[in-house]
């Protein structure tokens, strides 16, 4: 129920890649940096289609030689940008970002610690904070991976954070990440201006309605999480 194969389909190799040796599917988000080296190696491959007014940050960056950069693009890094996978104007790729071939990164979207995998969407004003999307995830407008909780000061003893705890099944895990965004299996979709809160891990197919907060834990496949509210029209002569 919670390994990587119960939200993904790992029959391609490139994307096997991320999860070998997870038992559980978040253990792939903390393994990223690791990848991105892996892909990337210590130097620039710029081969796709850049656009000179976009930013390139001297950091080790790879661009496939038919992915497009758009002008306004912010390519901070390290970061492996794939086979025709897209980073629109405006948006911002920090560190340790994998977009898979054919995956889009949108206007005014950042992502960070993240990976997308083939197909996957952030078209617009998205936030993706220690994330991993599925094959045609797609994210509505304004869409929010929240990947820090509010309760995750650092210990001033320490300096380290609490770990993120899921109960699932009435059992308890502990992710070992102080910060995990959301888990989104393959050809989930959310609607705009969803906000999903730290350690949300959603099924295969499912839907998340316009305007929810979606609360941490595991939501099945093919689920629709529905938001309800009422509106009350009122006569302003009065």
């Amino acid at each position: 129920m919670l390994a990587p194969a119960d939200f993904f389909d790992l029959s391609e190799p490139f994307v096997n890649q991320f999860f070998t040796g997870c038992p559980y599917v978040w253990q792939a988000v903390e393994r990223l940096p690791d990848h991105v080296k892996r892909l990337v190696g210590q130097e620039q491959r710029l081969l796709g289609q850049i656009s000179p007014d976009a930013y390139i940050s001297d950091r080790s960056i790879y661009v496939a030689a038919d992915a497009v950069v758009e002008p306004g693009a912010y390519l901070l890094g390290p970061a492996y940008i794939g086979a025709g996978a897209v980073v629109r104007h405006g948006a911002y790729v920090r560190e340790h970002v994998v977009l898979s071939p054919g995956s889009i990164l949108g206007h005014a979207s950042e992502a960070k610690n993240t990976l997308l995998l083939p197909g996957a969407a952030a078209p617009h004003f998205n936030y993706l904070g220690d994330s991993i999307l599925g094959w045609n995830v797609n994210l509505g407008a304004g869409t929010k991976l929240s990947n820090l909780t509010l309760v995750s000061q650092k210990d001033p003893r320490t300096g380290q954070r609490p770990t993120l705890r899921l109960v699932v099944d009435g059992q308890t895990y502990d992710t070992h990440l102080a910060k995990l965004g959301a888990i989104l299996g393959d050809g989930v979709e959310t609607g705009c201006n969803a906000v999903l809160n730290p350690g949300c891990l959603v099924g295969r197919q499912s839907l998340i309605y316009a305007n929810m907060s979606l609360r941490k834990g595991y939501y099945p496949d093919q689920t629709i999480i529905k938001l309800r509210q009422e509106s009350e029209l009122a006569d302003r002569r009065m």
